[in-house]
Parts: structure tokens; C-alpha cells; sequence
């Protein structure tokens, strides 16, 4: 990765003044405008300048290659006059020249291709590399702004756009501006007048290109927005084609997803219909000038003030001029295309992430595990509270279990204790210590959370057990899969804990994957246990086996349990009623009883386990 670090990026300014040096004053003047000059100069800073030593030899390549085409005008000029005026040994030395000039400006060429090419996928990689380790880094709220499939897509189709604008840049900007440089030098030597002439259709044809640009970088914004939806759009209708086909919505996807794709298909129109506008443009004004060359240059031979070999060699430079001067007109609507691209990668870079470690942050003492709330408050948004008022201590070394319907705010509370968020207002501590004041790494390795929202990675099942201690034995390992119930289900499979998982553990059942999280809780053996319904995947029997190993798990560590099961809650040494981010009753299992609220209709009831059923609406 490039040695300059994300997390050193300066904030984004549109107004930052135009960048100055080599590379930006080569741009068209049609790029000089809006946010465009201020995202490539720090696209240079932050990417490309480190790579400035292998740039100098490509520009001493691209100078190569540009003397060398200038040459051939010239050499033909020479070559044409030579034969006028039956020159045997310019003759004879003419195709010398040839030979060795086209094999210099080739080898040339292939050393630019190949140090370009390695520069583009060095930049490509590391601007990839800091992008998911912002995203890995970044807190939960700023991810759940977008979906996984929309975030997935920066990574494909936005950098796809990003590398053709940076290959263009190199080959284009560079190369093929050289080129055009090198060749009006080589006109202005064989006939000034008629540079001058051919210089003066530029502006008429500019014009139209700058306006071409601006409107495709305004499609290619909505293109990659539309993009994006139509990706997550994909991604949530196969992961739900379970349900789609109970419930037979078959046709709804179907209709949705062809309204996504004409979306996109309308705007891909737009753009290409935009794009193909610039070549017949271009082709356009190049063949005016070549007209008023032609025109030009043949009444001076007719009048005896030019010869035949400046003629040829004059249109020989114009006409090789042609093919640079469109590839640098087309440029334009590559360039915004990639800036709508690159505008949406520092969208999401320049979102610093707000739970980080304080100033000064010490590591958490070693304690108990006692844990306190002290008048916490909490909103996702300013305007939605999720926990209002929150007061309690958990008591050391013991169960504490958290009851309430959805969106009652157990999981909200749940998560301050490892500062998955941070409280809005008021404290949460742990052995008297603010979370907010010791590191994120010593307060997480004295958490451990298991979730019925299972996350394994595809990769064996002991590196998924493993990853709850790194460096751990295979024989802890195993007794940590033991002490799960999963050992048995393990050791039948054919690659026994070799077996990889899949992606998302697909290769497991719900209960399997359950049992492999638990056993990577087990083997983490933190002070403070955070379970979230973590048997509700299991089989009564394995529940059975699981509870046993959790009862023991559980004897001297603080554990907080989200539970709608009473054969769990009747274990907690202290239980929790919450109801719209507060907490309305406490007390043990026969406390809450005894008191005939909420908890005890649930007592009442005694028709099922689901306390979420029983105390809703």
C-alpha cells in the first residue's frame, strides 16, 4: 500500500486553488473547471506522486515517442524534395532513417505500456486496499447508510471507470499530447503559415466538446447511483429467494428488476449517444482544416512559393496530428466520468470514524467485569431516541438477561458495552472505568459477543474457532468445539476441521454455524459474556448439550443476555424489562412475578416461551 496513509488524507475542498506543475497544465482548458482540477491534484498527491520515479522514465519514453512521430513529416519532406531533385544518396539513406526511428519510437512505446500498466494496478490496489480498510474501520452507523451490495460496487464498476480515466491519462494526456506538441513543432519548422491556418478551427471545435463533457459527467453520476441500486437490488432478491418463492413474487422481482435495468440502460444510452457525438465533431473539424491547408498550399505551389515535399510532409504531420488530437477531445468524457467515480470514493473516505481511541487512552484494567450505566442516552438519528435515561449495574460474575419487544432497546444497550456505538449522553463503565477512556483493543478483548446473527467467513472451521484467540493450539481448538457441541458434528464431516465453511457458512446448517460462533466465544474465555439469543438456531438436543457449556461458561464472568426464552431467563440472577428505551421493571425471576406486570403476564401465559409475544402491543 501506498505509505501514505488514509488516515492522513486532508479533508476534501472543492475550492482548493488549481493545481500547478507538469502533469495539470497539460489538461485541456475545458477540465479546468468545477471540482474537477481539485480531485486530480489529489488524486496526484495521495496516489500517484509516490510513483513519480518510474512517471520520470515514462516521460522520458513519452518524449521518445513523441520526437520520433515528429520526425516522420519531416523525413518525408526530406525524402519527397530528394526525389525532385533526383538525390541518390538521400535516396539510399531515406529508408535507414525509417527503420531506425519507427524502432526506437517501438521499443519506447512498449517500455511506457509496461511501466504504465504497473503503475495504474499499483494505484488501482492501493486505493482499494485503503478504501475497505476505511470501511473496516468505519463505525456501524456510517455503513448502514449504504447496503453490502452498493459498497461491493465501489470496488468493480466505479474503479473500472477510475483505471480507464488514469490509463488515458498516461497514454492520452500525455503521450498523445507530446505527440500533437511535438508535431506542430514539426509543421511550424516545414511552413508556419499554414499552422497558423490549421490552428484557427481549434476553438470552434472546443467548444461543443466542453459542453459534451459536462453533460456526461451529470449522466455518469446518475449511472453509477443507479448502478449501485440496481446492485443491491440483485443481491437482496437472491438472498431472499426463499421467501420470494412462498409467498410467489416471482413476477414483483421480476417487474422490479427490469424498471432497475431500463433504468440503467437509458443512461448507459444517454452517455454512449454523448460519447459517439465527439467523433463525428472532431472528424469534423479535421477535415476543415485539412481543407483549408490543401487549398492553402496548393495555390502557393502553383504560385512557385512551396514545393511538393512540404506539401506532403505538411499533410503527413496534420493528418498522423489527427488521431492524438481525438483521443485528447474524447478524453474529457472519460475524465468525468471517473470524477463522478472518484467523487463517490471520497464520499466514503472522507468520513473519519467517530469512535476511535480518546487522547491519552490507557488499557483497560483487568477487574471483575462489573458493569454500570450511569443516565445513558442513545439516538441513531437526532431525531429517534433508543435508550432514554438508562441507570443500572449488572451485577459482577453474574446473568443479567435483558427482556422486551423489538425495538425495545436490548440490543441498543447490548451494544455500548464494546462501544459498537457511542452513548449519546451519560456513561457506561466497566470495573468503575469509562469505556470512552480506555483503548478500543483492551475493551474488546474483554468482550466477547454471541449472536444469533451468526458471521462466519469462508474459510476452514478452525481458523473460525481460531479467530477467537490467535495463535491458539489445536488441541484448544478442539476443546473449545467440545465445550460447544459442535466436536462431533465436526470431525463426521469429510475434511473434518479442515472443512471450509462458505461463504456466509453456507456449507453449514443454522444449529452447525450457531455451535462454530460459540465455540469461538469459548475459546476468546473474556470476563464479560454478551449473548444474543445464542441457542436459538439449535435442535433441543444440542440446545441441551449447548446450555450445559454455557451454565459453565457463564460461573464468575458478568454475562448480558438478550432472551425471549424462559428456560433461559429463569437462570439470570437479575432480569430486565425493557419497553421504548427504558427499563420499567427489574428484579429475579420470582421478584417480577410477585410484583404482576409485564414480566409476570408473561408467567400467566404459559403457553410459550416467546416473551416478544407476550408483552407486545
Amino acid at each position: 500500500m501506498s505509505k501514505n496513509s488514509h488516515n492522513t488524507r486532508q479533508p476534501f475542498k472543492v475550492d482548493d486553488p488549481a493545481p500547478k506543475g507538469f502533469l495539470i497544465s497539460l489538461l485541456p482548458a475545458t477540465f479546468r473547471r468545477g471540482d474537477t482540477v481539485p480531485t486530480i491534484r489529489r488524486l496526484w498527491r495521495e496516489w500517484v506522486r509516490p510513483h513519480r520515479a518510474t512517471l520520470g522514465i515514462v516521460l522520458v519514453l513519452i518524449a521518445i515517442i513523441a520526437g520520433a512521430t515528429a520526425l516522420y513529416p519531416v523525413l518525408i519532406k526530406e525524402a519527397y524534395d530528394a526525389f525532385t531533385a533526383r538525390d541518390a544518396r538521400a535516396i539510399m539513406l531515406a529508408p535507414i532513417f525509417v527503420i531506425v526511428i519507427t524502432s526506437i519510437k517501438g521499443f519506447a512505446l512498449l517500455g511506457q505500456t509496461v511501466l504504465t500498466n504497473k503503475v495504474i494496478a499499483r494505484i488501482e490496489a492501493d486505493m482499494q486496499t485503503a478504501l475497505y480498510a476505511h470501511l473496516i474501520d468505519a463505525d456501524l452507523a456510517q455503513l448502514g447508510r449504504e447496503s453490502p451490495a452498493t459498497l461491493t460496487q465501489r470496488f468493480t464498476t466505479d474503479f473500472a471507470y477510475i483505471k480507464e480515466a488514469l490509463t488515458r491519462l498516461f497514454t492520452v494526456l500525455l503521450r498523445d499530447g507530446a505527440t500533437v506538441i511535438a508535431l506542430v513543432c514539426a509543421m511550424l519548422w516545414i511552413d508556419p503559415t499554414l499552422t497558423l491556418v490549421a490552428a484557427l478551427v481549434a476553438p470552434f471545435v472546443a467548444q461543443p466538446v466542453a459542453r459534451l463533457g459536462k453533460k456526461l459527467r451529470r449522466v455518469a453520476t446518475s449511472t453509477q447511483e443507479e448502478m449501485g441500486a440496481m446492485a443491491n437490488l440483485v443481491s437482496e432478491s437472491l438472498s431472499g429467494a426463499k421467501v420470494a418463492k412462498i409467498f410467489r413474487l416471482e413476477g414483483y422481482l421480476k417487474g422490479r428488476a427490469a424498471q432497475a435495468f431500463d433504468t440503467v440502460r437509458d443512461l448507459k444510452i444517454r452517455a454512449a449517444n454523448a460519447r459517439g457525438r465527439l467523433d463525428p465533431l472532431l472528424e469534423i473539424g479535421g477535415g476543415v482544416a485539412v481543407a483549408a491547408v490543401m487549398m492553402l498550399i496548393g495555390w502557393r505551389i502553383v504560385e512557385g512559393q512551396s514545393t511538393v515535399g512540404e506539401f506532403t510532409g505538411f499533410v503527413t504531420a496534420l493528418l498522423m496530428a489527427a488521431q492524438p488530437v481525438r483521443s485528447i477531445g474524447n478524453l474529457n468524457a472519460i475524465v468525468q466520468e471517473a470524477m463522478a467515480a472518484l467523487r463517490r470514493y471520497y464520499d466514503i473516505l472522507d468520513v473519519p470514524p467517530t469512535i476511535v481511541d480518546r487522547p491519552g487512552a490507557i488499557a483497560l484494567q483487568p477487574g471483575a467485569g462489573a458493569i454500570a450505566f450511569r443516565d445513558v442516552s442513545f439516538r441513531y438519528r437526532h431525531d429517534v431516541t433508543a435508550l432514554d435515561g438508562i441507570s443500572v449495574d449488572l451485577p459482577q460474575g453474574k446473568m443479567t438477561a435483558l427482556v422486551g419487544r423489538s425495538g425495545s432497546g436490548k440490543s441498543s444497550l447490548m451494544a455500548l458495552v464494546p462501544r459498537l456505538y457511542d452513548v449519546t449522553e451519560g456513561a457506561v463503565l466497566i470495573d468503575g472505568q469509562d469505556v470512552r477512556d480506555v483503548t478500543l483493543a483492551s475493551l474488546r478483548d474483554h468482550v466477547v459477543v454471541v449472536s444469533q446473527e451468526v458471521v462466519l467467513f469462508d474459510d476452514t472451521i478452525r481458523a473460525n474457532i481460531g479467530f477467537g484467540k490467535p495463535g491458539a493450539s489445536d488441541a484448544d481448538i478442539e476443546a473449545a468445539a467440545r465445550a460447544a457441541a459442535a466436536h462431533d458434528f465436526i470431525v463426521a464431516l469429510p475434511e473434518g476441521y479442515d472443512t471450509r465453511v462458505g461463504t456466509a457458512g453456507s456449507r453449514l446448517s443454522g444449529g452447525e454455524r450457531q455451535r462454530v460462533s460459540l465455540a469461538r466465544a469459548i475459546l476468546k474465555d473474556a470476563p464479560i459474556l454478551m449473548l444474543d439469543e445464542a441457542t436459538s438456531a439449535l435442535d433441543a438436543e444440542a440446545e441441551r448439550a449447548v446450555q450445559d457449556a454455557l451454565a459453565r461458561l457463564t460461573q464468575g464472568r458478568t454475562t448480558l443476555v438478550i432472551a425471549h426464552r424462559l428456560s433461559t431467563v429463569r437462570r439470570a440472577d437479575l432480569i430486565l424489562v425493557m419497553d421504548k428505551g427504558q427499563i420499567v421493571e427489574r428484579g429475579t425471576h420470582e421478584e417480577l412475578v410477585t410484583e404482576g406486570g409485564i414480566y409476570a403476564r408473561l408467567q400467566r401465559l404459559q403457553l410459550t416461551d416467546d416473551i416478544e409475544s407476550a408483552i407486545g402491543p
